[in-house]
């Protein structure tokens, strides 16, 4: 009999920048729903915010996120996840140090 294992990843990784916190916090409806998120779901969202490469971006990024969430989605759409968290993910981004 062989012995199986699974690979234990680690919980979530990143803080909550500023500018994603500001925006959660200005409807109401959406501090609920991203506080009924699990940490893993809200760290995806966090990551999806920050690995933007330009200000711009990031900007529609955090929009997009608020009428997501506003709308009830938990993850980000068309996302391979953290990165930081799934070495699988990694290929997708030229900076795997964030």
């Amino acid at each position: 009999m062989t012995k199986k294992t699974t690979k234990v990843l680690p919980g979530p990784v990143h803080s909550l920048p500023a500018d994603l916190l500001k925006a959660i916090n200005a409807t109401p409806a959406i501090k609920k729903v991203w506080g009924e998120l699990t940490p893993l779901a809200q760290n995806e969202w966090i990551c999806w915010v920050i690995s933007a490469k330009k200000v711009e971006t990031r900007i529609k990024r955090i929009e997009r996120a608020q009428d997501d969430l506003k709308a009830g989605k938990k993850r980000p759409c068309c996302w391979p996840g953290c990165p930081h968290r799934r070495p699988k993910s990694a290929k997708w981004f030229n900076d795997k140090t964030a």
